[in-house]
Formats: structure tokens, C-alpha cells, sequence
């Protein structure tokens, strides 16, 4: 019975201790996701789409998502082929033996903001922006770090003197980071009317980004519970199993 005591605790326990950053503790936050019955919020990841299609989609790619992903999260097939369409991909060869360039169908990968990482770097001050698909796992302290990163903008320091092309942020390694920052209060209209202030925005986006991420979480979570149980329900029975065996032979 130790051994399930002990899966349980570390399945209902969240990081116990803070992460430490540059700046001391890293913030941790309320996440519908988060905890063994968490799930997501399906209107929160399509604005988060949307923030990251008018924020991050110009530098940031999505190399793992396909379009017709975004099914999963409630966009009907006729919204799904009308985001696709406003996408151009390369295809072919066609019967002339030449590539040529069509509209992006739903069962295409999201397209990415540049040819090739070289033009990447050279649109970035010889940064590449990485890719976003796995980032929230990719990264330490995962959704957290990411939240904290884009709000974590700041004036430097007036002893501190950044390089060039360089912003400061209180999160990041180092304090200095080449992206400028992104979001900011109304940066982004909501259709549905929610608030979108600059907070609302940022933990929407890294809600998008951690289904990105993890799309099949709640599957696992729900397969997890299930398994937690029937554990628990053996254990109880050959408990009281091993108990009565002995009662007899005693």
C-alpha cells in the first residue's frame, strides 16, 4: 500500500520547491491543464491562436502542427480550410517536372515564416527564433517560463548596458534577449469580448502552445486516473485477501 500512497502523492503535488531564475524565484500560476484532473479550456486555445497568428507567426514556426489539428480544439472543417487558405506552399513536381506554389489545405503543416534557418537569423540579427511546437516542454519550468518571459520586459538596470539590439527581461538567462517585446495591452482584438489585456493574452497564447505541445493530455490524464484506480482497487482486495488467508491458516 506504500507504493500507491507514495504514486499519489507525487501525482497530486505540484514543483514543491520555486524555480530560481536571475531574478530570484520563478512565479508559478493558475493553469486550467495543470494537476491530475486539469483540462484545457478550448475557447482560450483558439485566442490563443489567434494571438499567435498576429504575434508569433512572423518569426516563430510551428513545424509539428498541421492545420487540421486545430479540429481538435473546436474549429469547424469549413474554418480550418478558410486558415489554411490564407497560407501559400510550395508543391509538386507538377506534370511539366516544375514546383509551383498552391493555397495550404488543411492536411498541409502550419508554414513557416522563412525559407530556411539562414534567412531566419538574417531577419533576426543573426538569432534564430525557435520553433514553437514543443517549447513549453522544451523549456524549464515550461508554461510558467514562458509567461513570465513575455511579460518579463523591463527598463535595465542603469548600471547594466545591453548590447546592440538587445532588450532586457528580468527571466530570461543573462537578463538580455534579442526578441523585442511582443505583447502588449489591445496588441490583440478578441471576436468573443474577452479582456485582452496584455496578461490575458500572454496566458492564452501559452495555453495554445502547451496543447501544441501536449495534445494528447487529458487522454493521458483520464488513462492515468483510471489506472490510479483499478491499483488501488487490486491492492485493497489482495490487502484483505492476504489478511483472511492468515486469519485461516492461523
Amino acid at each position: 500500500m506504500k507504493f500507491f500512497i507514495i504514486i499519489l502523492i507525487f501525482l497530486f503535488s505540484t514543483n514543491i520547491s520555486a524555480a530560481e531564475s536571475n531574478s530570484g524565484p520563478m512565479p508559478k500560476h493558475e493553469w486550467t491543464f495543470n494537476g491530475l484532473t486539469g483540462t484545457f479550456d478550448k475557447a482560450a486555445i483558439q485566442r490563443g491562436f489567434k494571438v499567435y497568428q498576429e504575434v508569433c507567426a512572423g518569426c516563430h514556426s510551428m513545424k509539428l502542427l498541421y492545420y487540421r489539428d486545430l479540429l481538435d480544439i473546436g474549429f469547424s472543417k469549413e474554418e480550418v480550410k478558410a486558415i489554411a487558405s490564407e497560407y501559400t506552399v510550395l508543391d509538386g513536381p507538377n506534370d511539366e517536372g516544375e514546383m509551383y506554389e498552391r493555397d495550404a489545405r488543411p492536411a498541409d503543416k502550419f508554414v513557416s515564416p522563412y525559407l530556411n534557418d539562414n534567412e531566419a537569423r538574417l531577419s533576426n540579427n543573426g538569432a534564430y527564433p525557435p520553433d514553437l511546437s514543443v517549447i513549453t516542454k522544451a523549456r524549464k519550468y515550461g508554461e510558467d517560463y514562458i509567461y513570465n518571459l513575455i511579460l518579463g520586459y523591463e527598463e535595465p538596470p542603469e548600471d547594466m548596458e545591453l548590447g546592440d539590439g538587445m532588450y532586457y527581461n528580468k527571466w530570461v538567462g543573462g537578463n538580455q534577449i534579442s526578441m523585442p517585446e511582443p505583447i502588449y495591452d489591445g496588441s490583440v482584438d478578441y471576436d468573443d469580448g474577452t479582456d485582452n489585456n496584455a496578461k490575458q493574452l500572454t496566458k492564452d497564447v501559452v495555453t495554445f502552445l502547451k496543447w501544441a505541445a501536449e495534445p494528447e493530455l487529458e487522454v493521458r490524464k483520464n488513462l492515468g486516473i483510471k489506472v490510479i484506480l483499478f491499483f488501488l482497487v487490486l491492492g485493497t482486495i489482495i490487502y484483505f485477501a492476504k489478511n483472511r488467508l492468515w486469519r485461516e491458516v492461523n
